[in-house]
């Protein structure tokens, strides 16, 4: 029997693939928001940010004020910045009570898909509505593996 936290476990290798993409998410997430901040040249936070050097030869105070171009970015880094530890750690937890592999496959890939779908609809500016349908979806399918790891434990 493989171990749970090998590779050769199928529940983990689903873990690992889809806790890597999450992570990729959440450290590309940043340079969205710098690439956004240099195509308007504006929404930056700092004021030694709107002083002149070679990346800023023309600064200019406007640069300082909030850009929502720029803002939706940094509100989706700050969401993912919410959301996908809790879904490391829980992720990680649940793999270790063993769960069925095809509960786990469903439960890890709705997470990703939800988080995948959330982003898009947040950077294409939706609905509220459509925004937090998407982001429930991926926090009960957190909440279910924290819930399946304590009965579990509780189980003995």
């Amino acid at each position: 029997m493989a171990s749970a936290l090998s590779l050769e476990n199928p529940v983990f290798w689903t873990y690992a693939l889809a806790a890597s993409i999450m992570l990729l998410k959440l450290l590309l997430q940043p340079w969205m928001t710098v690439v956004r901040m240099m195509k308007v040249n504006a929404g930056f936070r700092n004021p030694e940010d709107a002083k002149k050097s070679p990346m800023n030869p023309s600064p200019s105070l406007a640069q300082l004020e909030p850009n929502e171009y720029v803002e939706r970015s940094r509100r989706l880094n700050l969401n993912d910045l919410e959301s996908i530890p809790a879904f490391l750690v829980a992720g990680l937890l649940f793999v270790m009570a063993a769960p069925p592999l095809l509960l786990a496959q469903i439960l890890i890939w709705g997470y990703v898909a939800a988080r995948a779908a959330h982003f898009l609809a947040y950077a294409t500016a939706q609905l509220h509505e459509v925004r937090a349908t998407f982001w429930s979806i991926g926090s009960i399918a957190v909440l279910v593996m924290v819930g399946y790891t304590i009965v579990k434990l509780l189980a003995g």
